[in-house]
């Protein structure tokens, strides 16, 4: 954890994040701080790879599927185990006060995205699986925010859930149980001041084609209902780099912040930084230079030992990032 956030914080990133150094994946890690959550179970492929069998048989065998257990909730949920999120806040303050980085974030799993990618075998109702999760969630999130970091409510749920579970379905449908997902967030949330969160939404960190994505306009209300100030998506994967004018039809709130992607996270491409200037223009244009951070598409890594680009790479990537920022922040003061 030291080692990557002083990396971050050389290649100019301002806002650090802990690498999630200390999670086998980016929801799967649950299993070991909460009770309730044992066993495998199958892996729900996205409707898009389903469409091209051959394809998922040739990622797997370049190694390009993770071969990670995904447990399942068998029994009551509770909170059994403080030790390893009391352990990742204690490393990563220690990497900042070597570092001394603008800011830090620590990410953490929704409600909703554990309930939809562990499945439920004990609650009564989905219903009651969410509100559960909620409830116990709560302590994590609040943890978190009470050590100093900004927390990032990790979200593909609401749009990669599309795809995942809701094959089939009408886009309608998915919204309504998206809106679910929402409130059990919010409630989760309720302890946390909306500026000390941001909730990060991604269709899917996998290549593909990735043709059965919900469109952004479809669900980009919903998700403005949550209580994270900030809201990081995907805006760099070619599915979604037009979505930036959404926002032309859909008014941003006066208490929301947009984190578009402007890198992304499974090619080996390093972008240019004036590319990278470009894509953030286009947002602030429209929405205004003060509501507008630079991101990346989603995390390098979600799983141990399971990522599309090389790991100097990620920090070239991230070089860039600061530089086409440092470019467009001139550029917009510039168009006063």
């Amino acid at each position: 954890m030291r080692e990557v956030v002083a990396r971050q914080v050389k290649a100019g990133v301002d806002i650090v994040s802990d690498g999630e150094m200390g999670k086998i994946g980016y929801a799967t890690y649950i299993k070991d701080r909460l009770s309730g959550f044992e066993g495998d179970s199958p892996r729900r492929v996205p409707q898009d790879l389903e469409m091209f069998p051959d394809y998922i048989k040739m990622m797997s065998a370049s190694g390009q599927t993770p071969k990670i257990k995904r447990p399942r909730c068998v029994g009551p949920i509770e909170v059994k185990n403080r030790a390893p999120l009391e352990r990742d806040i204690e490393h990563f303050k220690k990497a900042i006060a070597a570092a001394k980085p603008v800011d830090a974030f620590m990410p953490a799993a929704s409600p909703g995205v554990i309930s939809v990618f562990q499945p439920n075998e004990f609650y009564k109702s989905e219903d009651d699986y969410l509100e559960r999760l909620s409830e116990v969630m709560r302590e994590e999130y609040e943890t978190i925010v009470k050590a100093g970091f900004v927390l990032q409510l990790d979200c593909p749920d609401l749009a990669m859930g599309r795809h995942i579970l809701a094959k089939g379905q009408p886009d309608d449908a998915f919204v309504r149980r998206a809106e679910v997902q929402i409130e059990a967030l919010n409630h989760a949330l309720r302890n946390v001041p909306a500026n000390m969160a941001r909730l990060h939404l991604c269709w899917g960190n996998y290549e593909g084609p990735h043709i059965c994505d919900i469109p952004l306009g479809k669900i980009i209300r919903t998700v403005l209902k949550a209580k994270p100030q900030v809201i990081s998506f995907e805006a760099s994967n070619p599915r979604h780099a037009h979505e930036w004018a959404v926002f032309k039809e859909v008014k941003l709130p006066d208490d929301k912040v947009l984190m578009p992607g402007v890198i992304d996270s499974l090619t080996n491409f390093i972008e240019h930084p004036d590319y990278v200037a470009e894509r953030i223009c286009r947002f602030a244009d429209v929405v205004g230079r003060e509501r507008v951070l630079a991101g990346s598409d989603c995390g390098f890594g979600t799983f141990v030992g399971f990522g599309k680009v090389f790991p100097e790479f990620c920090y070239m990537k991230l070089k860039a990032m600061a530089e086409g920022a440092e470019i467009a922040s001139k550029r917009l003061w510039n168009r006063r």
